[in-house]
């Protein structure tokens, strides 16, 4: 597992009745923050979590909020959220993880940053605590496959690999196509979901052992140099991975 800091978490609300769903997600997660109108503040009284009171128009918090924190939780409406957030949005990379607890704290939505974010993990994470259906629409998720662009994070794993090969790659993995999974470095246990690896995963002890030819992409996990040659024979086919030493 890595040592990575816990991801920083607000909970937001904007009306009286999600302010109400706040503190109560909040007493279940006391190291999260709560964000909610300042006349709704005492509503928060008695919760260990930190509390940010705005007495503005809650459009000029959302930059602040995307500023200093890993998750947004949201407990607005979809629309509201969209339309808010949307000047602020800048890549997956950089943005953070947003979600939308809908009226009734029966869904939790993961609408940006599901994978690299962490959205996605943390809706599951919510939704168990609320007794809420996380409704992830991410393909690798919902198709219960390896998600490329994040593969093997929660153990540690850095990739490596240029942009569009991780674009191209993720495209046929959810597209069922033969994938090659070469493992020379690295814990086994990567496959954690309740579901069979995919039939289109195939894996391998070495890389000398993968027919080119029969795959459309190579997820390889190592500790060798890959040569200029073997990224350039591979082209846009090939995405690695780095165990920790």
């Amino acid at each position: 597992m890595t040592n990575e800091a816990a991801p920083r978490v607000v909970l937001v609300a904007i009306t009286r009745h999600g302010a109400q769903q706040a503190a109560g997600l909040a007493r279940l997660l006391p190291e999260a923050s709560v964000c909610v109108a300042e006349k709704f503040a005492p509503l928060m009284a008695g919760l260990p979590n930190p509390v940010r009171a705005y007495a503005g128009a809650f459009r000029d918090e959302i930059a602040a909020l995307f500023a200093d924190f890993d998750q947004v939780v949201f407990f607005v409406s979809l629309g509201a959220v969209v339309r808010l957030i949307a000047p602020h949005l800048k890549s997956k990379d950089e943005d953070p993880g947003v979600l939308v607890v809908d009226d009734t704290a029966q869904f939790v939505i993961p609408v940006l940053s599901g994978h690299v974010g962490g959205a996605n993990a943390m809706a599951e994470q919510v939704a168990a605590l609320l007794g809420a259906t996380p409704v992830l629409t991410t393909a690798s998720d919902v198709g219960k496959t390896i998600p490329v662009d994040i593969f093997g994070r929660e153990l540690g794993w850095k990739v490596e690999a240029p942009k569009i090969n991780i674009t191209r790659v993720s495209a046929h993995v959810v597209n069922g196509e033969p994938i090659a999974v070469v493992q020379e470095a690295g814990s086994t246990d990567w496959w954690t979901r309740t579901t069979p690896l995919p039939a289109n995963i195939h894996r391998f002890a070495r890389f000398d052992e993968v027919d080119l030819a029969r795959f459309k992409a190579v997820l390889w996990i190592t500790q060798a140099e890959v040569s200029a040659e073997r990224w350039s024979t591979l082209a846009e086919r090939l995405v690695v991975y780095r165990p920790p030493q």
